[in-house]
């Protein structure tokens, strides 16, 4: 026993020092354990992040609140390039490392980086432009257009931080360096929750910008955050490095990249899509619904995000063990990581389902709200054991650089199943919110099942990237 606390202890500290590993030949327990310790901190940083943030925005009220929903909705459609493009770098990244190929790792990146910047900057013009006629479409209620806009204007023009945190995080863990991604995570929302109160509040004679000073702390402190990102990616400390060789644009593998990375944003978008609507579907029932819907979700991402974090492990062994030709040693990482987050989901779910008032009541103390966001956590985590698989097997997918199979599987229960339902259950049948929420955990139970069919028929080790 005290022989595994030690061993525990040691392969804990080595994976934050972020020693780099051939993961395609040491013991896939201890890739997994390595690869997911920074992961799952770097996504409980950006768990808490979200959950300190609606904390201090609750205290502005309820259309605060709303604001901050709705805005994250629109974002859907940036996350979403950023999602995407940050799939296809790690796949492409990590294929490249199986293969022991690094200088061309280094021109993959480059691309990347060129993709990112060029897309975020053409999306941020037009958010911040029409920054209230996106509020007014979502649904918003006047006197929420005319308090939140600026908040909404801010966090458009500054999504580039947003989407290249994403995208060069990506890249690191492909590299098999989720160390340097959790670190670029922690120093920027660390500065984000640091900024919150004093950019919202002010202190002393400084009056601060109310909800507007929580806009400008998210993008000042993952601009810090990606400054230190492509601090390490040029440095020449690691074998993943971007010299002057690589800074050339290779059309063909920009070609690669858009192909992967519409598989990827298309999974993003039709996920980000059907929440659009189901947003706009409580935004119907008022503020106070709005509001606990939006906190409900706050709180659900502080368990999902660290599950997320630990299927990515899934991604990087799956994208490394293709490039060197081992192919059930693939499969075998993704069976592992699966019961690993299995495990983690079961126990969030008890602690949900017996404390979920307790926890709402940390946020908000109105109590149309407190019940909405309860009731919320109760039904939604009913499913999270099927998530759990579900998560793992569309981060194999992605590694494998087979980002097209979780896209059409997102439609068909996303779309042609999740919208409707909705619908039909929150409007004729009287449960109006939890009616929704009932359709969430159902659907992305179906959605982890039928990925888990798909990823055992196999096609996805015949993919090329």
């Amino acid at each position: 026993m005290a022989q595994r606390i030690r061993l525990f202890f040691t392969l804990f500290k080595e994976a934050i020092r972020g020693q780099e590993q051939d993961y395609t030949r040491i013991s896939l327990k201890t890739g997994i354990f390595l690869l997911a310790v920074p992961m799952i901190l770097e996504m409980l940083m950006e768990s808490l992040f979200a959950v300190v943030d609606i904390f201090f925005v609750g205290k502005l009220g309820e259309h605060a609140i709303a604001t901050v929903g709705l805005t994250e909705a629109m974002l859907t459609i940036i996350y979403s390039v950023g999602v995407g493009v940050s799939m296809a770098g790690t796949a492409l990244v990590a294929r490249r490392f199986g293969e022991k190929d690094y200088q061309r790792a280094g021109t993959v990146s480059f691309q990347l980086l060129l993709v990112g910047v060029v897309s975020s900057a053409a999306m941020g013009m037009a958010g911040f432009v029409y920054a209230e006629e996106l509020l007014v479409l979502m649904g918003a209620e006047p006197d929420l257009v005319a308090t939140g806009t600026g908040f909404t204007r801010i966090i458009m023009a500054g999504n580039m931080a947003i989407l290249l945190l994403f995208l060069i995080n990506g890249i690191f863990r492909g590299a098999g360096q989720p160390h340097l991604a959790m670190r670029a995570l922690w120093i920027s929302n660390g500065l984000n929750i640091l900024l919150d109160p004093l950019l919202i509040f002010g202190w002393g004679s400084f009056e601060g910008f109310g909800l507007e000073g929580a806009a400008w702390a998210t993008t000042l402190g993952r601009s810090v955050g990606v400054v230190y990102q492509v601090y390490h990616l040029v440095n020449g400390k690691h074998r993943l490095t971007i010299t002057s060789k690589n800074l050339k644009v290779r059309w063909k593998t920009l070609k690669n990249i858009v192909s992967i990375s519409a598989g990827g944003m298309g999974q993003f978008l039709v996920d980000g899509a059907a929440w659009i609507f189901l947003t706009r579907l409580a935004a119907t029932y008022g503020s106070a619904t709005m509001a606990g819907y939006t906190i409900a979700f706050r709180i659900l991402l502080f368990s999902l995000m660290p599950a997320w974090g630990l299927s990515a492990a899934a991604s990087t062994l799956v994208g490394q063990s293709l490039g060197a030709g081992k192919y059930f040693r693939a499969e075998l990482s993704a069976y592992y990581t699966a019961r690993y987050n299995l495990i983690f989901l079961a126990v969030v779910t008890a602690v949900y389902l017996l404390f979920a008032d307790v926890i709402v009541g940390w946020f908000t103390d109105i109590p149309e709200v407190v019940e909405v966001a309860a009731k919320g956590l109760k039904i939604t985590v009913l499913g999270y054991v099927f998530f759990a698989v579900g998560m793992v097997m569309v981060q194999a997918f992605n590694g494998a650089g087979d980002t097209k199979t979780p896209a059409y599987i997102n439609i068909g229960v996303f779309w042609c199943l999740e919208i409707p339902l909705a619908f039909i259950v929150a409007q004729y049948t009287g449960l109006r919110a939890d009616g929704i929420f009932m359709v969430i955990a159902f659907c992305h139970s179906l959605h982890a099942l039928v990925a888990l069919w798909f990823f055992r028929k196999g096609h996805w080790k015949k993919t090329l990237v």
